[in-house]
């Protein structure tokens, strides 16, 4: 992956805004380790999301200091220039090309981290982290803090507070700049590609793997680094699974096959779930299911816009969802009642969204000071309603194995939301002419 496409005056933005948010003290964050598979194969590497977002830096084994007050600083602890492991393992800036390219104030090897690091705290008032992460990182922590400590006879403190550096990232990171846009809507892009490409193939007798592996074509050709989750390629009974990830069954004549997969590009997930016949055509039972949920996406987008809150979007479509399941005969009394009492939870479980970014499931609460948090212009969500029909008593036979989710990314506006994953086809009438177009090719 090549360093952040984000310019280098926004990530310098972004440091300054996080050392006003702080106002006083130092931040430490780390980037993610590098993890063993087996034996002495790695698994991919990717960086630690909060870091990354701070400082486009994508190689491992480093670390961003950021001093408040009223000159603020921001340090870059990294790897050493070294031409023989850059033969073996590929360039690395180092720490004098690291500060240049990513307009940093300072930065060392990272070998010096933990011989720094008590003059950096010393007399700090504050030192903002993110305890609880990695024991063996609050460990380190503990020993830098002691270590200033052991110097109170010098007339010199360590920091008396500690804050959680994730509460004011999560509120910057909750509201999407321009730059964050443009790759979120490229990845949309690219992922709905790949949805398309996955209807085309698919086919009566076919592996959900073969699925999947178009899916992931799909994404490497268009320059995605990524699956931003590991793909759900779910036919038949495996639908209502809500996390089946086996993609290991030959899909049958009559199944839906439901397709939750997105892309991770530069950093930034898009996450798309489409269901559609594996023969090209829905059956009667398969039309009711997929348009009530179909209808109950787009009661949840009529909701989802500035000056509403968090909850109204996953409300609206609940209500839509239960009203659907009374009239096909899935459950029993009134609309109040099953609200009330919850009885649409046995076909549908799960929330309708979530914060959508450089996480598929992005940082930033869904409340604030114990109420649902308002909806603003720039923030990113999910709006994915479903149903899940498994055998049971008093379930319709017609029904059964049927599992339908419907996702789309949405942007928050002052209107109607942005749906900026449009691409992707969605109508019984869409995906039918698409695959049957495919065939007839």
């Amino acid at each position: 992956m090549n360093d952040s496409a984000v310019p280098v005056s926004t990530h310098a933005h972004r440091r300054q805004r996080l050392a006003t948010a702080i106002r006083k003290g130092i931040a430490v964050l780390p980037t993610a380790p590098e993890h063993i598979r087996n034996r002495d194969a790695h698994y991919p590497y990717r960086f630690e999301s909060y870091f990354y977002y701070l400082t486009g830096f994508i190689e491992p084994e480093a670390v961003l200091v950021i001093v408040a007050g009223d000159t603020p600083r921001s340090i870059l602890f990294c790897r050493e220039k070294n031409e023989e492991r850059e033969i073996w393992d590929g360039f690395r800036h180092g720490p004098a090309g690291a500060r240049a390219k990513f307009g940093l104030d300072e930065a060392y090897p990272i070998a010096e981290l933990d011989a720094r690091m008590p003059d950096l705290l010393a007399n700090q008032e504050m030192l903002h982290y993110a305890p609880g992460a990695d024991a063996a990182w609050d460990t380190r922590v503990i020993g830098w803090l002691n270590a200033v400590r052991e110097k109170v006879r010098l007339g010199i403190r360590a920091p008396a507070n500690i804050g959680d550096l994730r509460v004011p990232l999560d509120e910057m990171r909750l509201l999407k700049d321009e730059a964050e846009l443009a790759t979120m809507r490229r990845a949309a892009g690219i992922s709905a590609d790949a949805h398309r490409r996955a209807m085309r193939a698919t086919r009566p007798g076919r592996f959900e793997y073969e699925i999947e592996a178009e899916l992931l074509y799909a994404f490497r050709r268009q320059g995605a680094q990524f699956p931003a989750y590991t793909p759900i390629v779910a036919s038949g009974a495996n639908a209502c699974v809500l996390h089946y990830v086996g993609n290991d069954a030959r899909m049958a004549d009559g199944e839906l096959l439901l397709i939750d997969a997105g892309c991770e590009l530069d950093g930034y997930a898009s996450d798309i779930t489409r269901t559609f016949p594996v023969n090209g055509r829905f059956s009667g039972p398969q039309r009711e299911i997929y348009g009530l949920v179909l209808e109950a996406q787009k009661a949840a987008m009529s909701q989802t816009r500035a000056g509403r809150n968090w909850n109204e979007p996953h409300d609206a479509a609940v209500k839509t969802l239960t009203q659907g399941m009374l009239d096909l005969g899935l459950l029993c009394g009134s609309l109040d009642e099953a609200l009330a009492n919850e009885t649409y939870r046995r076909f549908y479980m799960h929330r309708t969204g979530h914060w959508l970014g450089l996480d598929v499931h992005d940082a930033g609460d869904y409340k604030s000071n114990g109420e649902w948090r308002p909806l603003v212009p720039g923030m990113v969500l999910t709006v994915e309603p479903g149903l899940y029909v498994r055998p049971g008593e008093g379930v319709p036979e017609a029904y059964w194995n049927i599992g339908v989710r419907i996702e789309d990314d949405v942007l928050v506006t002052n209107g109607d939301c942005e749906v900026i994953t449009h691409e992707t086809p969605k109508s019984i009438d869409d995906i039918e002419a698409l695959m049957r177009d495919s065939t007839a090719a």
